[in-house]
């Protein structure tokens, strides 16, 4: 990785001086072209791109398949990096590019094998799906062609050029997302890796969800798992301890609550922060299509937003649709691996990865009846031979049946609540939790995607493969998954809370996020006539009802000294605002990380970072009936009580914050460290370039606000960072969708050179959301043209 930062540090060195020195033209030149008339290969007719203040494309066509060809156009123009780091990581191929810093990530990918499960199923797409795919790549590809510059400062930093744009690359997207949604696999990981620590009674008491007095299904587990690299492989797996994934907010609101009399979606859906964000703004007119809000890079689609008469909003609704299955090899041939039926052999093919400036890496892939065996990620051939079980994953994002292609095009093309609704049953992964409504009135929410039936268990912890015994039998029927039309409240909400009572006949998950979000939001929708404005506002609400639970056992604490005593004489009359202008955020953040740290990191040992955070339903089962956590088992003779955990956490948190930010706690301000980090996923790591591609900024809300900032609270040095939230906010107001409104965390441009890489920040920050009305006629305007054939 030194090596290509090296490079890539050179490379802008070098733009920068050719720029002083009068060679501008060549940064540019990498900026597109927003103005004139451009020949292009592909298209049917001309179409017409004209560009808002912000750069959001709005585009004219006289057919579908030109709409979709000037979208892949726009994308490759404004975010081609984005797109091209995208597919390089779905198959398994950013070595080729960066080196082998990214071979950890490679070798997991190819064993996936995300991009043959894309390339196959662009294979069998009907061609009502595939011709909006085809149209894309096009598009894509004539910008390749017909640009006059050079390529994005990235391509330059790193020494390539992209491939021609193909159909799996905008289908692999899906399969990631279906990757980074699916999380009960992860835990999964950590139960077993935390049942080698711990008896299994406070292993289970670590999710208190799960029923204080059910089974507890750890307790064969360390037994079942001796041997398999569990440290090794979580270590390898993308991502990282502490850091948060997963969730969002949305709502639907009946006109009986609204002061238009018609339907207002909400949306924000909260991802890593990045800059730029996941999520691109566009409009599309064609005859019989229209379609207005965010697209992913590299996908010909509207993912959220609405099609002039359907508007939609998605959460994760967090199902529990992977499971780890411990094969075991047969004894007598080791090259195959033991089922119900008898023995039988691995699927295996062999990979190889190109590393730039490095040898070839030679890979092979094993698969068994449940999926890729991903314990081979990080054992050696020597490995290979000598453990006598290995760990598969089993997923519904890695079946090869998936139609949800088939449902991103029946949802962008539905006529009514209705047909979008009936869209949804070809939406398999990762399950989402979807609420929609339509111009006619109709509000309705499906958590739609394939759950799986499994023949026992509950799939919380890694199931002998060999047995059967937790095979999954099938999937929850789609007609019996939760679903609401027109409900008799008026309203639903989704924050990736429980969306299912015990009446329910299925199971979906133990891991439902914490309600409060969900309570706060349902609160605010009940407290009066809803609008676009004030749906606007709730969405940057920083109530945290987290703090307002914890808080009253927490200040139940003697002070250590006059300095902490003002400290609690603060957090006292706080109302749980994580406002960015006040320091109780910051104390009460500060207070709670250590008070994890100092009730369970003796346990955990090796394991407190991948299962540290705030982890607000752990804590309070600790202070009012769980005590015994906060004995210090590495002290013999003494037993520490929670009162005296209380206090030294206090003390630490109000020790480091002075550290940081002076003994003055009146002129402490949240905002001074909880700032987004809107990073370049590149240039960031390179210090001549992370001035000019880096945006921070200060921001309100915490991890469980429905305003939500969320940071990476396991880091000791650093827990309080803006790392994930919501990258868009879009409010749909079905008595005119025109006057919906919709807001992005950076800007439409991942170029950071131009001028709309951050325009949209400080309004992001801010809370204001922007209509994509028709730009002005003097605003800038492309138009594509056919190319003489």
């Amino acid at each position: 990785m030194k090596r290509v930062l090296t490079i890539v540090g050179l490379v802008v060195l070098v733009l920068v001086v050719a720029a002083v020195g009068g060679g501008a033209w060549l940064l540019a030149s990498s900026l597109p072209r927003m103005n004139g008339t451009v020949e292009v290969a592909g298209l049917q007719a001309p179409v017409t791109i004209r560009r808002d203040a912000r750069g959001v494309p709005h585009i004219a066509a006289a057919s579908a398949d030109d709409a979709y060809f000037a979208l892949g156009y726009v994308h490759a123009q404004d975010r081609l990096w984005q797109m091209e780091s995208m597919r390089r990581a779905g198959a398994g191929r950013l070595s080729e590019v960066v080196g082998a810093a990214a071979l950890d990530t490679d070798r997991f990918m190819r064993t996936l094998g995300l991009y043959r499960l894309a390339e196959r199923q662009a294979e069998r797409l009907d061609p009502a799906t595939r011709a909006p795919l085809d149209a894309y790549a096009r598009g894509v590809n004539a910008w390749l062609d017909a640009r006059e510059g050079a390529l994005p400062p990235e391509f330059l930093a790193l020494r390539f050029e992209p491939e021609p744009w193909r159909p799996a690359d905008s289908l692999v997207w899906i399969r990631l997302m279906g990757l980074r949604l699916t999380m009960n696999w992860r835990r999964e990981l950590l139960r077993a890796r935390l049942a080698r620590h711990l008896p299994p009674e406070r292993a289970a008491e670590l999710w208190p969800p799960y029923p204080p007095d059910g089974p507890v299904a750890v307790e064969a587990t360390a037994a079942l798992t001796r041997g398999l690299p569990l440290d090794a492989l979580a270590v390898a797996l993308p991502g990282g301890p502490g850091v948060p994934y997963g969730a969002s907010n949305n709502w639907v609101v009946s006109g009986s609550r609204t002061a238009s009399g018609k339907p207002i979606v909400a949306n924000d859906p909260h991802l890593r922060l990045t800059a730029p964000v996941l999520w691109y703004l566009a409009r599309l007119e064609a005859p019989g299509l229209t379609l207005a809000g965010a697209t992913a890079p590299g996908v010909p689609a509207i993912i959220l937003g609405h099609n002039g008469r359907v508007a939609w909003g998605f959460t994760n609704t967090g199902g529990d649709t992977a499971d780890l299955f411990v094969e075991r090899l047969d004894p007598a041939d080791p090259s195959r691996y033991l089922s119900p039926q008898g023995s039988r052999p691995f699927v295996v093919r062999e990979e190889v990865i190109r590393i730039k400036d490095g040898a070839d890496e030679f890979l092979r892939v094993r698969e068994t009846r449940h999926g890729p065996v991903i314990s081979d990620v990080v054992r050696t051939a020597g490995d290979l031979t000598e453990a006598d079980t290995v760990l598969a994953l089993a997923a519904t994002f890695l079946r090869d049946d998936d139609d949800s292609p088939r449902a991103v095009w029946r949802m962008n093309t539905a006529a009514d609540a209705a047909s979008f609704a009936a869209a949804l049953e070809d939406l398999h992964a990762p399950q989402q939790s979807i609420v929609f409504a339509d111009t006619g009135g109709t509000a309705g929410f499906v958590a739609a995607g394939r759950v799986p039936v499994r023949r026992g268990g509950t799939g919380r912890v890694p199931s002998p493969g060999w047995s059967g015994e937790a095979d999954w039998v099938g999937f929850i029927p789609f007609h019996g998954l939760p679903r609401v039309m027109d409900p008799d409240s008026g309203r639903v909400a989704t924050a990736n809370h429980r969306i299912v009572g015990p009446a329910y006949p299925y199971y979906i998950t133990d891991d439902w996020d914490p309600p409060y979000r969900a309570r706060r939001i349902l609160d605010r929708l009940d407290a009066g006539t809803q609008s676009v404005e004030s749906t606007v506002a709730l969405q940057l609400d920083t109530v945290s009802l987290m703090a307002r639970e914890l808080l009253p056992l927490m200040l139940a604490v003697e002070p250590a000294s006059p300095r902490d005593a003002g400290a609690v004489d603060l957090l006292r009359t706080w109302d749980g605002a994580m406002d960015r202008e006040r320091a109780e955020p910051l104390l009460f953040t500060a207070w709670l990380a250590f008070l994890n740290r100092a009730v369970y990191a003796d346990e955990l040992g090796d394991l407190f970072e991948s299962y540290a955070g705030l982890r607000p339903r752990f804590i309070a089962s600790v202070l009012r009936e769980r005590q015994h956590w906060c004995d210090d088992v590495a002290t013999d003779g003494t037993v520490e009580d929670c009162g005296t955990l209380l206090v030294k956490s206090l003390t630490e948190a109000v020790d480091g914050l002075a550290a940081r930010l002076g003994p003055d706690m009146a002129a402490w301000r949240w905002g001074d460290l909880h700032q987004a980090r809107l990073h370049h996923r590149l240039f960031t790591r390179v210090p001549g370039a992370r001035a000019i591609a880096d945006v921070d900024v200060a921001t309100d809300g915490g991890n469980y606000t429905v305003h939500r900032g969320a940071g990476p609270v396991s880091d000791g040095d650093d827990p309080f960072p803006h790392v994930h939230g919501a990258g868009l906010r879009a409010v749909y107001d079905l008595s005119d969708l025109d006057n919906s409104r919709f807001v992005i965390a950076t800007g439409q441009s991942g170029h950071p050179l131009s001028s709309h890489y951050r325009d949209q920040v400080e309004d992001w920050r801010d809370g204001r959301a922007f209509r994509l009305d028709a730009p002005d006629r003097a605003g800038a305007r492309l138009v594509l043209t056919p190319a003489p054939q």
